[in-house]
């Protein structure tokens, strides 16, 4: 293996950070900057975890959560009413979430049917830039 060209490092890394957020978030409008490019990586397919972009996704993803930790406290709730509010807010419905999981799982989670897998919960808190543990 040869030696770490920094200079090329520097360079892509300075091209990357300009588009997506890989520095821990310390204000509001960086964290909103944050979910934007993390919904936009979702939509190119970064969700695959054999797409290119999944560690980026994923980078992203944990960047996000940290900030969120420290500052953004969720309530209390269940695995369904977690996903069941974040939905709302994000004004989705169970057909939305196709490429993560078929209709009917959704819904059978929703209705209390179901609980959710940690593989699912891996991909729904990708998508919504929050911690798996609030699926689990």
């Amino acid at each position: 293996m040869g030696a770490l060209d920094i200079d090329a490092v520097t360079s892509h890394y300075t091209a990357l950070a300009r588009l997506v957020p890989l520095k821990a978030i310390t204000r509001e409008h960086d964290y909103r900057k944050a979910i934007a490019a993390l919904e936009a990586l979702l939509d190119a397919g970064g969700a695959n975890e054999r797409h290119p972009l999944a560690g980026l996704v994923e980078a992203l993803g944990e960047v996000i959560e940290s900030y969120e930790a420290r500052t953004h406290r969720l309530p209390e709730a269940s695995p369904q009413q977690a996903l069941k509010f974040l939905m709302q807010q994000h004004g989705l419905k169970q057909i939305d979430l196709a490429e993560l999981a078929p209709q009917s799982t959704v819904s059978a989670i929703i209705a209390g049917k179901r609980g959710i897998s940690k593989k699912l919960a891996a991909k729904l808190a990708a998508r919504f830039g929050v911690s798996t543990a609030v699926f689990v």
